[in-house]
């Protein structure tokens, strides 16, 4: 685990005995999104219902509340329409992390509490207070970290998609003083450091003068930083070499031998094909992803006959004729979906590192993300290079959503992803690069034999300064 010496301010000068140590939040610039406040529920409108294909698990206090409503149609339909857990732990999928109870769905894969309009009945005659709390949310994800709420977005609602995607992000700085008061309330835990180090990763990724491929490369120095200085004994100091970080960043430190480094655009594509493929075996196929992986295989010439080689030429041509140019135009898209992975992921600790007593891994991580990132920038390309110069906004949206909705949903995918990433040799920084550089045929070609990346005042006999 993380356990480094905290920073705290000089602050004004006063007795040693009315002194009050500043809380270390309060040197810290937390800023939050607010797209998610901006969400609103379209309803009957949207094209493709939330309420459909996977499970909706009923929570134990919803599951009371509904079971005190009066006789009614209403009451007979919702006892029909919810199943119990087994009590013997035997089948136990999809009844959420209580195991307690689930909606029994329609033939259709459809939840049978829907009208013909596709809107909830029990939220149209009983009110949102006793929905379900997983129907309650979505597709909103609010978690308390140290008494302090952090919100993201399931890109697997289509308008959820379109807010976060299609609009720049307005950022609120949250309030020092609330944000340290929060913090020490008791009212949930947080690893150390966990947002000193999530603003770096933020500050990091919002860098618009690196693209964004090279600032995803940062993050990955960022976290094999962090685990070698987390594995060293004695432990350093997680703010100073966070404020050492941000100063090579800004300074550029990394930035030619960043850009040398080679790509093999062969490789990246088997990867993203392999890891598409993990979704078609391991997911319920909706028609609507479907469109979106017959559109890749066309958009990048997958045909009978073709072979990997014929496949990345298209691929290549497919990036350079129709997504980057888009990309260009609407340099934040890929950004913000990046954010909202980001916060949604909990990156760079993941859900197991933010257990109390865990050890997070954050190359791990950082490999998952990277992972999880060019599979949807992949899917991109191919369904750019399917409509060509018609290619726009609504199509990304379209992509986004529907793959969202098997990966993000899908609880072993960043598992096989990175056993993937492991099996294929592009685990590491060298093999990440390899699958995160955009695919330019001007880019360096081949394989490196190292990634060596420099540090300023480096102590070279100091085992905390490794090379990554």
């Amino acid at each position: 685990m993380l356990q480094f010496a905290c920073v705290h301010s000089t602050g004004t000068a006063r007795s040693a005995s009315s002194r009050r140590p500043e809380h270390p939040l309060s040197k810290i610039r937390l800023v939050r999104p607010a797209y998610v406040e901006n969400l609103r529920c379209i309803g009957s409108a949207c094209e493709e219902t939330c309420c459909q294909v996977w499970s909706v698990p009923v929570d134990r206090v919803a599951y009371e509340k509904l079971q005190a409503l009066p006789a009614s149609p209403l009451r007979t339909l919702i006892d029909a329409s919810i199943l119990l857990a087994p009590q013997d732990d035997s089948n136990t999928g999809g009844f959420g992390p209580e195991g307690f109870a689930k909606i029994r769905m329609t033939a259709s894969n459809m939840c049978p509490l829907l009208t013909e309009e596709r809107l909830c009945l029990i939220q149209a005659q009983c009110g949102e207070g006793l929905l379900p709390q997983v129907c309650a949310t979505y597709p909103r994800i609010v978690r308390s970290i140290g008494g302090i709420e952090e919100k993201a977005l399931a890109l697997s609602c289509p308008e959820a998609a379109r807010t976060l995607l299609l609009h720049p992000i307005e950022w609120k700085r949250l309030d020092p003083a609330h944000a340290a008061g929060a913090a020490g309330s008791g009212e949930s835990w947080a690893p150390p450091h966990y947002w000193p180090i999530q603003a770096a990763v933020l500050e990091v990724v919002r860098n618009r003068t690196y693209p964004l491929w090279q600032r995803l490369i940062l993050l990955g120095i960022l976290c094999h930083r962090l685990d070698a200085l987390a594995n060293h004994k004695p432990q350093g100091d997680v703010p100073e070499f966070l404020a050492e970080f941000s100063a090579a960043v800004a300074a550029g430190t990394w930035r030619a031998t960043i850009e040398i480094q080679p790509m093999d655009c062969g490789t990246q594509l088997d990867a993203v094909l392999r890891l598409a493929g993990l979704l078609l075996k391991k997911s319920i196929i909706t028609p609507r992803f479907m469109e979106c992986v017959q559109a890749f295989g066309a958009g990048i010439g997958n045909g009978p006959n073709a072979d990997l080689e014929d496949l990345t030429s298209g691929y290549i041509a497919a990036h350079q004729r129709n997504f980057a140019p888009f990309i260009k135009n609407n340099p934040l898209i890929l950004e913000n979906y990046l954010v909202n992975t980001i916060l949604r992921c909990q990156f760079p600790f993941g859900r197991d590192g933010m257990k109390p007593g865990a050890t997070p891994s954050m190359t791990r991580e950082f490999e998952k993300l990277a992972a999880q990132f060019s599979l949807m920038r992949g899917l991109l390309i191919g369904v750019a290079g399917f409509h060509g110069a018609s290619f726009c906004a609504d199509h990304v949206v379209h992509t986004v959503q529907s793959a969202s909705k098997h990966f993000d949903h899908h609880p072993e995918f960043p598992r096989l992803a990175h056993e993937l990433l492991v099996e294929s040799k592009l685990d590491g920084l060298l093999g990440i690069s390899v699958l995160l550089r955009d695919p330019d045929q001007t880019a360096p070609r081949g394989i490196s034999p190292a990634i060596d990346l420099p540090w300023p005042a480096i102590d070279k006999t100091d085992p905390k300064q490794m090379r990554v």
